[in-house]
């Protein structure tokens, strides 16, 4: 059984090695809280796509106690690991490729706002635009889109994707030096040796729910597909590097 205890030393031991990739990952998270915060409503109604264990959701609730705050991702073990860390924040287990994935949310009106982080690049680009497509309709018109990720420009802009890769690896080189934290990879084989995990690796493992590659790494693929899916505005709204925070805001 893992407890709440043993569940948020894992989340620490999470968000650190989340940090090795996204050194101004906390940065990333307050920005996209402030526009979030921005839409003036201090109960809005929040998806967070691709939650992982979530990191996201529960910092917008700190910020937002009256917001309603759903993660939604297919990773079981990622979801008992959040389930077991923050039980104030509500989860639920759904594949966004899948059509329909919206009607297990329990929606009780419009969404004000879906946020993601670090999460759609695995998403492929067709099932990208029918996942936007999907989100379209249960967004409230003026509803907001507000994905962080590595999203490279490289078809568009090589010159400037490869000048903005150098400006992440610069920062960080700044911030660890030659002491990075421990990798994606080493996080999972320890999660994976661990008996409380058991369980929920076996069900992680029968879902098939282990990532592998980026499907859906260009800014265009993302932009490309918001506006099929009916986002008007599409655009940057805060960036180092090539990691952006992608905004989009319903039609």
């Amino acid at each position: 059984m893992l407890t709440h205890d043993a569940a948020t030393k894992w989340m620490e031991r999470w968000d650190r090695q989340q940090e090795g990739y996204l050194p101004d990952r906390e940065e990333r998270f307050t920005v996209l809280i402030d526009a979030v915060e921005a839409l003036g409503r201090p109960d809005p109604v929040v998806i967070d796509l691709g939650c992982g264990p979530g990191s996201l959701s529960a910092r917008l609730l700190e910020r937002l106690p009256e917001a309603t705050v759903i993660g939604v991702d297919a990773d079981p073990l990622l979801l008992g690991l959040g389930r077991a860390a923050y039980p104030h924040v509500r989860f639920v287990s759904a594949d966004l490729r899948t059509s329909g994935w919206t009607r297990g949310l329990g929606l009780e009106r419009p969404v004000d706002a879906a946020v993601s982080t670090t999460a759609l690049h695995w998403v492929s680009e067709q099932d990208l635009k029918s996942m936007y497509a999907e989100l379209a309709g249960v967004l409230r018109p003026g509803g907001l889109l507000l994905n962080g990720d590595h999203l490279e420009t490289d078809d568009a802009t090589p010159v400037l994707a490869r000048l903005e890769r150098a400006v992440h690896d610069r920062q960080s080189e700044r911030v660890f030096g030659a002491n990075p934290p421990e990798d994606w990879r080493a996080w999972w084989d320890a999660v994976k040796a661990d008996p409380d995990f058991a369980e929920l690796d076996q069900e992680r493992t029968t879902a098939g729910a282990d990532h592998r590659g980026s499907e859906s790494s260009l800014l265009s693929q993302h932009v490309g597909a918001l506006r099929e899916a009916g986002f008007t505005e599409v655009g940057t709204l805060w960036q180092r590097g090539h990691n952006r925070l992608l905004c989009a805001v319903r039609g």
